[in-house]
């Protein structure tokens, strides 16, 4: 591909010298630049492809950066940074490097947020507004949400607020009839209302918050667009384009199953086939667990809230759970609350995400679950360094939030038959919240006993007897432990200490006591900021014994964009840094 025209956009003003044959044939060649781009090293798909020609659209119209856009989860920006330059980073394979996944302020002057989580563009783009009108400044404000998104409690608030402004703000809503997965709730009843009326049922979220209302059907007609974004530009009070386009537009899987091409790993184009991944999973033994349980237990009903797929929880599974089953769309608090009304009235509910969007249930977890001392089981995927990327999606913090919370018991296996038994135990207590950690050390079969019950809360269990040093090896970092012990017995010739704490939110005291009768140096290995967190506990508690500790964690800093075994590397994690520590 030659890329005749987009390797001439150099920023937005190019874009609006074109002719409109010429837009079309930019829109083919920005495809096959996303083509090569995912194909190679994966990427999110379906958003990208179908927001194409919205993307040219707005640039062709609107003139960033003095109009500001503020793209929700940033999902479907690669266009958008192919037309603001940076289009090197998706045609030649050597520019792969120069972007990240999401809009980021350090690339360009075009992106105003780093943003990697949903349903925050409308709030965002409140507070732009709201600073260009009091420092006196000019240019449109707008912002650019998916259908999907419309369900999280920060974008109704931020539209039920841009409903009362009394100045330009610009609101597209991007709607292709899907979140990550399906869509869930009641506010998709009325959108598809008005995508069947054209727009003019009298029956209007948008309206009945108090903004003006437009509706484009076809979405990916970039002339069309056009019209719609020219009508609205510079308009003096708050208003929502809504435009229907279609995910995964220029690629017929994609276009068939929108799931499934979210998010791609390398793939052929020709036969859509990925790239296998043939271990085991966590994923995958949760999405059997949860099955199972539910096959036996119809009081077990599992939470999700939005992505299913992340967890294992294909559509064919979740049909078979049937209403054992809830997805209460990209919802956090809902479903957390949800699943302590659950618990309150005898079910047995288990909430599952990622830790990077735990974040947001802090409140729930606290008042609605810890204080009202709710039995609900929340399984947290990615509470790691493992798998990192980008800074929005690293749940390294997950540890030190959830873990100070009154009354909450935080789980850490460190193996396969561990993760099982805590969660069969979770489910069947009835006394506390419980919150269980994955591992993301890959699939890890047990190399020591498995406890079945978890009710001697914070005992923690004994692997290996030595003496001079005690590694106290939390979750997916048991596996450092162990190599660390091993080298330090080769090392010194005296034997470890190897400790597997399991409990994350407290101390086995009378073990710490015990320990430093016959230990001079207690190390803790913990995947998770070491302030706050699980080490730091045990210095606390140890601070006025004739004991050296040494904690091992991270740094408290945003990560982005930086190798797992290199962030391991800055904060000495690992076997021969700490042996070197020690000696």
């Amino acid at each position: 591909m030659e890329y005749k025209l987009l390797k001439n956009i150099q920023g937005p003003a190019d874009v609006k010298k074109l002719s409109n044959d010429e837009l079309i044939e930019l829109a083919a060649e920005v495809r096959e630049a996303l083509f090569n781009r995912t194909t190679k090293i994966g990427g999110h798909f379906g958003p990208n492809f179908g927001a194409v020609e919205l993307t040219i659209a707005l640039h062709y119209v609107f003139d960033s950066p003095k109009d500001q856009f503020v793209f929700d989860v940033a999902h479907q920006t690669y266009t958008h940074k192919m037309l603001t330059g940076r289009a090197a980073a998706y045609y030649d394979d050597a520019h792969f490097g120069d972007v990240c996944g999401f809009t980021h302020p350090n690339e360009s002057e075009h992106d105003m947020f780093y943003i990697g989580h949903t349903s925050t563009s409308v709030s965002l783009a409140t507070g732009l507004a709201k600073g260009r009108d009091v420092s006196g400044k000019k240019g449109n404000v707008v912002a650019i949400i998916g259908d999907g998104s419309l369900s999280g409690g920060e974008a109704l608030e931020g539209i039920d607020y841009a409903g009362e402004m009394d100045s330009n703000l610009i609101i597209i809503v991007n709607d292709n009839e899907q979140s990550i997965a399906e869509n869930h709730g009641g506010l998709y009843k009325n959108l598809e209302e008005l995508r069947k009326s054209g727009g003019t049922c009298e029956n209007n979220l948008f309206r009945a918050m108090g903004l003006d209302y437009m509706y484009v059907e076809e979405g990916n007609d970039i002339q069309a667009l056009i019209k719609a974004f020219s009508e609205v530009k510079d308009i003096d009070h708050p208003t929502v384009v809504h435009v229907h386009t279609q995910k995964g537009k220029g690629y017929a899987p994609a276009e068939k199953d929108k799931e499934e091409w979210h998010y791609a790993i390398p793939f052929n184009r020709e036969t859509g086939e990925r790239v296998n991944y043939d271990g085991e999973s966590y994923q995958d033994i949760f999405a059997s667990y949860i099955l199972d349980k539910v096959k036996k237990d119809s009081s077990v009903v599992c939470v999700t809230a939005a992505v299913p797929g992340a967890l294992g929880l294909s559509p064919e599974l979740r049909g078979k759970m049937g209403k054992n089953y809830v997805d209460v769309g990209i919802a956090e608090e809902q479903a957390v609350a949800m699943c302590s009304g659950i618990a309150k009235n005898g079910g047995k509910p288990i909430f599952t995400t990622n830790a990077t969007f735990a974040q947001r249930v802090y409140d729930q977890v606290t008042q609605d679950v810890g204080l009202n001392q709710s039995a609900v089981t929340i399984v947290l995927f990615s509470t790691s360094i493992f798998g990192m990327g980008d800074a929005t999606h690293i749940g390294i913090s997950a540890m030190g939030i959830f873990t100070n919370i009154p009354g909450i018991v935080y789980l850490s296996p460190s193996n396969r038959e561990e993760f099982m038994a805590m969660l069969d135990y979770s489910i069947e207590q009835n006394d506390h919240p419980t919150i269980i950690a994955v591992p993301c050390d890959g699939v890890n079969a047990a190399k020591y006993e498995v406890a079945s019950d978890y009710s001697d809360i914070n005992k923690y269990q004994v692997c290996e007897k030595g003496s001079d040093v005690a590694v106290l090896a939390l979750g997916d970092f048991f596996n450092i432990g162990c190599e660390t012990a091993k080298l330090i017995e080769e090392k010194t010739g005296k034997k470890a200490t190897l400790v597997n704490p399991r409990y994350a939110s407290g101390l086995d005291k009378a073990l710490l006591d015990d320990l430093i009768k016959d230990h001079k140096t207690i190390v803790t290995l913990e995947d998770g900021i070491l302030e706050g967190g699980f080490g730091q506990k045990i210095a606390s508690y140890l601070g006025g014994k004739d004991v050296k500790v040494l904690n091992y964690g991270f740094e408290k800093r945003f990560y982005d964009g930086i190798s797992s075994s290199e962030v391991l590397k800055m904060n000495r994690i690992t076997p021969e840094q700490i042996v070197e520590d020690i000696m």
